[in-house]
């Protein structure tokens, strides 16, 4: 794959990505949807589990790379959302990255539990972390 470097020394893939971002916090959805919509990635963004599966359930669902998911959110959290996509099997192939302000070792164990494929704790990590991180994974499933 080509990639291309941007002018702050990043590389970003030149291939577009759909992303999902499931988080209730609005300000954070926006803010993170921009970082990935600004590298030419494609993003829905979810305000609940529940959202999120609707629109994994749908007949013929768009399966992105990548899923981010908060723990914590009124309503079906990060958790339970995770056990509906695992036991349902939404999702096939997307990468599903926890992005959460949860760092305790317990809820690290317990998305190991689910097989996701990363852990972000949002306050150790700016927006322009998270989106490397999340390219980071999609990369090195595209290689395997």
């Amino acid at each position: 794959m080509r990639e291309g470097l941007y002018p702050n020394g990043v590389y970003y893939p030149t291939m577009a990505y759909h992303i999902y971002l499931v988080d209730d916090d609005r300000f954070l959805l926006d803010l993170y949807a921009v970082k990935f919509k600004n590298a030419g990635h494609e993003v829905s963004a979810f305000g609940s589990g529940e959202d999120l599966l609707v629109t994994l359930r749908k007949e013929g669902a768009l399966v992105p790379e990548a899923i981010l998911i908060d723990i914590i959110m009124p309503g079906m959290g990060g958790f339970g959302t995770l056990e509906a996509i695992r036991k349902e099997q939404l999702a096939k192939g997307s990468k599903i990255i926890i992005l959460s302000n949860q760092g305790q070792d317990s809820d690290i164990e317990k998305a190991k539990q689910f097989a996701v494929d990363g852990y972000i704790i949002k306050a150790s990590a700016i927006p322009s972390e998270v989106f490397a991180e999340t390219m980071r994974i999609i990369e090195a499933g595209k290689s395997n």
